[in-house]
């Protein structure tokens, strides 16, 4: 019976094989349609907004979400936030108490930005985006023990690619640089880098920090903005 079977498995198997090509572009249409079917279905059901690209390089999000984060909150207490990015203000310096939603809203503006260039409607009241031509992250603190690199070896790394090969139009987010090393080594790397984008690479750079002493920063860097994340008790 197990010979039989395998035998009918084998001759179904050289049937199918004719319509291999078929077959996969039948698939590949299928997928980008039920993804299609997807974008829409949330669009229509969480009140997402049609993203407008802009030819200046303005980024302005109005009330905007995190798509994952307020699906497991109470929609009462999720709180939306707007961001607004142009040529001449492309730095914000985030500051705020731990757990007060920094990760989360540089995480959101990444996102948004992701879901605008795929095609989809976003988690905003309305949305004003850039082409970014590349994003780059260096968000959390995790060491390499395998290769053998401390989490501060991690994190100047990542940052040192972001740096090197970030443009214009990218999008840079930093989730407090330097927190890897001393108080005053890291202080000195972050302005370094925040002085660094502000007189060479323009991208529009999100950098979140408990370094205080950075916001004094927007004194002599115009195109650097203090915000701060506030929290009720």
């Amino acid at each position: 019976a197990i010979e039989l079977e395998y035998q009918l498995f084998v001759q179904l198997r050289e049937q199918i094989k004719a319509y291999t090509e078929r077959l996969q572009k039948q698939a590949k249409v299928i997928s980008e349609l039920d993804c299609l079917q997807s974008f829409a279905e949330i669009a229509q059901k969480y009140n997402y907004a049609r993203p407008t690209f802009s030819e200046d390089k303005t980024l302005e999000l109005v009330n905007s979400r995190h798509p994952v984060v307020e699906r497991v909150m109470d929609h009462n207490d999720y709180v939306p936030n707007d961001c607004e990015l142009d040529k001449e203000t492309f730095i914000y310096l985030i500051t705020g108490p731990n757990m007060s939603g920094k990760s989360t809203y540089m995480r959101q503006v990444a996102i948004i930005s992701i879901m605008a260039q795929m095609g989809a409607y976003v988690p905003c009241e309305s949305a004003i985006l850039p082409v970014f031509d590349q994003i780059f992250t260096r968000i959390g603190a995790a060491d390499d023990l395998v290769s053998g690199k401390s989490t501060f070896m991690v994190e100047m790394l990542e940052a040192q690619k972001a740096l090197a090969h970030a443009t214009e139009q990218s999008l840079i987010i930093f989730d407090e640089i330097g927190r890897g090393t001393s108080t005053y080594d890291g202080l000195a790397l972050a302005q370094a880098m925040i002085e660094y984008v502000a007189h060479t690479s323009h991208a529009k750079t999100l950098f979140s920090t408990h370094y205080h002493e950075l916001t004094t920063l927007d004194q002599s860097l115009a195109c650097l903005k203090n915000v701060h994340v506030a929290a009720n008790e």
